[in-house]
């Protein structure tokens, strides 16, 4: 019986050896993106990329198998100067065949007690739409990660 260890890791060893290349990422596993509800939703926005300076926003949207999804609506909506919510401060982007993205607009500010954020929604065939926001935390630059949960049958 003691030569069955190392037959059966003889065995493991040749049967991952001959896994089709990605069979380890068909395994992996991303945490799915806790969907917070992102404030009111403010309509189809429209698709554009910037809607102002001073802070860049890039990320990837991703499966809960860390696999990128392409074609993914990426919208962005945020205050202006003043806290108000205006058509001026919304915009959207499609994802890329990597599943990224990259959104530029005014540096978020402070209003009503609330730290300066964005208002992120994702819309993707066969997965159920995120609500999320960021916050900067001051920086000029961000990324994100957003991984959707597939839709229910």
């Amino acid at each position: 019986m003691r030569s069955i260890g190392p037959v059966l890791l003889v065995a493991v060893v040749a049967a991952l050896a001959g896994a089709p290349a990605g069979a380890a990422s068909d395994r992996a596993r991303c945490e799915p993106t806790p969907s917070d509800g992102g404030g009111s939703d403010r309509g189809t926005a429209p698709l554009r990329a910037k809607i102002g300076t001073g802070h860049v926003l890039t990320g990837v949207v991703l499966s809960p198998s860390c696999r990128p999804i392409a074609g993914a609506t990426v919208s962005f909506w945020q205050s202006n100067r003043k806290g108000v919510y205006t058509s001026a401060g919304r915009g959207a982007v499609i994802t890329d065949r990597r599943g990224r993205f990259r959104f530029e607009g005014p540096r978020p500010v402070a209003y009503g007690g609330r730290p300066g954020h964005i208002h992120i929604k994702v819309v993707a065939a066969d997965y159920e739409i995120l609500y999320t926001e960021y916050v900067p935390g001051g920086s000029r630059h961000g990324n994100v990660r957003l991984v959707l949960m597939p839709a229910a049958l």
